[in-house]
């Protein structure tokens, strides 16, 4: 467990995640470190939910800083993968069944009372809370889908949010798809790492993703660096109040820590 709330449902848990895979396996300008790419691209752990949670994909960026000062982006799309393992819904169900024996030993200590006569001593509101918080968290094998947090990401020189973002959903669509794509997943992504150059500063590149063309810009020697992310979102999560007295203490270089989920 990262993070062991054992007072939480299992599902509610985050657990410890793993690269299972990264290509190409090294480069030399810019080694693969593992586990800060593991702690950046799942920083709250493994999740686990049912059919009945919500599952919609989500995207979220990083930068890796190293010590000579130079950087890179990671661009992360997060989503849910069914369970196909047998022994992992098995032992979601124990930990379940763990995690209820526990919440009826608490609720029977408060009621001062012993587990055979728990249904008899407890009232009619902690018996009714209880129930309806099992079945709010709670998971049955032979009844519930269980489903897994994966992600894809992808690591560049340059913050090109939009593209890596469009590439992405692409590949995840191809990914879940019933329609294969035209071609394999592998030439796609060789095609982005091998074939597609960095555009010349000041200079757009348009290439085709798994779908649909995608189109990336990069700012001239005498433009302003690149800035990829949009500014409505910013204005909509922060509020023009904020933002303002944001850019005051940038601009007073002030020391600023901005703290959120």
């Amino acid at each position: 467990l990262a993070g062991e709330n054992f007072d939480q449902s299992p599902i509610r848990r985050t657990f410890k995640s793993k690269v299972l895979a990264h290509y190409p396996q090294n480069i030399e300008w810019n080694p693969f470190d593992q586990d800060a790419v593991n702690m950046l691209c799942m920083p709250k752990g493994l999740s686990f939910r049912t059919q009945a949670d919500n599952r919609d994909p989500q995207l979220h960026s990083f930068i890796i800083t190293r010590e000579d000062g130079s950087r890179t982006y990671g661009f992360v799309l997060t989503f849910y993968e069914e369970v196909t393992s047998k022994q992992i819904c098995t032992a979601m169900q124990t930990l379940y069944q763990m995690h209820n024996a526990e919440q009826y030993s608490s609720v029977c200590a408060s009621s001062s009372c012993s587990m055979d006569s728990l249904a008899s001593s407890i009232d009619e509101g902690d018996a009714t809370s209880l129930a309806k918080l099992q079945r709010y968290n709670s998971y049955d094998i032979s009844r519930d889908t269980l489903y897994v947090s994966k992600c894809i990401c992808l690591i560049t020189p340059l913050p090109f949010m939009q593209a890596c973002k469009k590439f992405l959903i692409q590949l995840y669509k191809a990914v879940t798809s019933q329609q294969p794509p035209p071609l394999p997943l592998e030439s796609y992504i060789h095609n982005i790492l091998y074939e597609v150059p960095l555009p010349p500063p000041g200079r757009s590149l348009k290439f085709y993703g798994v779908y649909e063309p995608i189109i990336c810009q990069r700012p001239g020697p005498n433009e302003l660096p690149l800035s990829d992310y949009p500014l409505r979102e910013v204005f909509e999560l922060l509020g023009l109040e904020n933002l303002v007295q944001v850019f005051t203490c940038v601009l007073l270089e002030m020391q600023i820590l901005l703290y959120s989920q």
